[in-house]
């Protein structure tokens, strides 16, 4: 049985912040109040804020290994070029899923959406070495395998011309009996290792693929993920493929739900956000990708305002080339003051920790077990020191953590009550062998060039109007 007590610590309430004790008992939250009788280990929390575990709510982690070289690209050309240099190595898969396990840790991230690329012919074992990275980290994962049943170039619009694909390699059948298979082996939602049925997008999957999610998901209780409309080029696509909205298809064929977690939603309409709305679907807004990929700004106020539940991703580390989760939540939050003049629709840093932590759980069917500090609550928390120099001088404690630009600011984290960071460093795994082996398997490089771009960026160009 895992308890300790975090004495004289501080936590935000309503529209202030109080000093406390908090118990924690077979891994949950036992007891919020000042002057509590230490049960377990006694952890000094004077000067620390105390928070909910954040999500980093979509990623992908084998992107680790192309950040910083990815062309400045659109996303329908920058993924031509992902895939013609991606790692087809299962080591290289387990190492960057510890590194964005740690890198989302220590900023503040105690859940991870990883929306994982499979290895051809080794899907399998590209998720069972990830949940092995991430069951030795000791984060709290949620592997999206990422699935597919048509060719890269079926993603982009055909315009006038007709476009003829070559068929995916692997049937739609065959598809989702990895995934069935994946969920026989590998989910254990108790032990804080989840799968979820994950078909890439519209762009890249007939329906046959997302009504075999939806029958999963249904069978097996399992959360869907997906990106959606992340690109005007998509925006378009839909339209050919449908001839409506690609929200109000998804709906058609019963994809959204109260389960259901989708990336990006930059090309929406007021009519796809009630549909979100109505539906209870869940937006993950992803801001540097968006931007890096030149994308577009997601409506969130928007959302916001419609009542839809939205949460925070990284995405993968090569359209941000980061996994730090609270640069995205600052991005994610101020970014948005330039697209609604009226102020009082602004995301407020509370609200944006609210986001990024119950906007989590909920998207995750969570709501109950996580994401605030609440007696009988899953103990997934994260401690901040306050002393740290980029957090003085003192104001606002979450200003200063949204707002600010915090830089080693996570003292300690826990996972269901078992202690993972402390001293600010993660004490489950060695970081400097990670980081040496991260190196050693690299090379420094500035230019490659990409096939698939060569022989697609023409049609790109004159479907977008270029």
């Amino acid at each position: 049985m895992i308890s300790f007590t975090i004495k004289n610590v501080m936590i935000a309430v309503d529209n202030d912040y109080a000093t406390v004790d908090v118990q924690i008992v077979d891994g949950a939250i036992a007891a919020i109040s000042p002057n509590l009788q230490v049960i377990g280990t006694a952890i000094d929390g004077k000067n620390k804020l105390l928070l909910p575990g954040f999500f980093n709510a979509h990623t992908h982690s084998s992107e680790m290994w192309q950040r910083g070289i990815m062309s400045v690209f659109p996303l329908e050309l920058w993924l031509a070029e992902l895939y013609d240099f991606a790692p087809l190595d299962t080591e290289k898969v387990y190492l960057s899923a510890l590194g964005t396990a740690v890198e989302t840790l220590l900023s503040g991230g105690t859940s991870v959406v990883d929306h994982l690329v499979l290895i051809p012919g080794l899907e399998l074992e590209t998720i069972a070495i990830a949940t092995r990275a991430y069951r030795e980290v000791g984060i709290r994962a949620f592997i999206a395998p990422l699935i597919q049943d048509e060719s890269l170039s079926a993603g982009m619009p055909s315009g006038e011309s007709a476009q003829s694909h070559e068929p995916y390699f692997r049937s739609t059948a065959a598809t989702l009996e990895i995934i069935e298979e994946a969920v026989r082996q590998f989910h254990r939602p108790d032990e804080g290792v989840s799968i979820l049925v994950a078909p890439t997008g519209i762009q890249l999957c007939t329906d046959a693929l997302f009504k075999g999610c939806i029958e999963l998901s249904d069978r097996y209780n399992l959360c869907r993920h997906s990106h959606l409309l992340e690109t005007k080029a998509q925006e378009k696509l839909a339209q050919e493929k449908y001839g409506c909205t690609a929200v109000e298809h998804l709906k058609r064929i019963g994809f959204l739900s109260d389960r259901t977690t989708l990336a990006h939603c930059v090309w929406l309409n007021d009519a796809d956000i009630a549909i979100l709305a109505e539906t209870q679907s869940t937006v993950v807004h992803n801001p540097l990708s968006n931007l890096r990929l030149g994308s577009g700004i997601a409506p969130i106020l928007k959302y916001r305002q419609a009542g839809v539940n939205v949460t925070f991703g990284c995405d993968g580390a090569s359209s941000n080339d980061s996994q730090d989760l609270l640069e995205a939540i600052k991005i994610g939050s101020i970014l948005h003051n330039v697209t609604d003049s009226d102020y009082q629709h602004w995301i407020t840093p509370r609200q944006a920790i609210e986001m990024a932590s119950l906007g989590g759980a909920k998207g995750f069917n969570l709501a109950d077990k996580l994401g605030s500090l609440t007696v009988g609550k899953q103990a997934d928390l994260v401690l901040y020191d306050l002393t740290n120099l980029s957090l003085l001088p003192r104001t606002d404690p979450i200003g200063l953590l949204v707002l600010g630009r915090p830089s080693n600011v996570v003292d300690s984290a826990w996972v269901n009550g078992k202690q993972i960071v402390a001293d600010g460093k993660v004490t489950t795994i060695n970081v400097d062998d990670l980081r040496q082996e991260l190196f050693n398997r690299s090379q420094w490089e500035t230019k490659r060039k990409s096939e698939t771009v060569a022989q697609i960026e023409a049609h790109y160009r004159i479907v977008m109007g270029l």
